[in-house]
């Protein structure tokens, strides 16, 4: 149930914040890619810091990631919203393609395997392709 209402408030999220008439609005086929971290130490500033700027450098060196947002839960007494995340980020790709050259290419490797996995106990993932 708390991973229905994890994927509830993303989405929910992503389509209240898109403008339709923008020229950076989301197209149809685009993939926004949607990552929630928990912290091995929650609530740690230094590492929630360190998660944000290696995100941070997946949009500075990857040229398949068209947009990056992250940043930390935003503290939440509503019963539908799950604040017990440390970190999210959301990107969008252009393509399931472009999506699958990201997973390979060796900043989000690097990134991966030297600041999230050594700090972090659980990452959750969810694709969405736009409508």
């Amino acid at each position: 149930m708390k991973n229905a209402r994890i994927i509830l408030s993303v989405a929910a999220a992503l389509l209240v914040s898109a403008c339709s008439t923008c020229p950076f609005a989301p197209k149809a086929g685009e993939i926004d890619h949607i990552v929630l971290a928990w912290l091995k130490k929650p609530g740690d500033k230094a590492d929630q810091a360190e998660v944000i700027a290696a995100s941070k450098e997946l949009k500075a060196g990857i040229k398949e990631v068209q947009s990056l947002s992250v940043g930390r839960a935003l503290p939440s007494d509503r019963a539908v919203v799950d604040d017990s995340f440390d970190v999210a980020l959301v990107m969008r790709f252009k393509n399931a393609a472009d999506l699958a050259t990201y997973e390979k290419h060796p900043v989000h490797v690097k990134a991966v395997t030297e600041v999230l996995k050594p700090l972090t106990k659980q990452i959750r993932v969810h694709d969405l392709v736009r409508e």
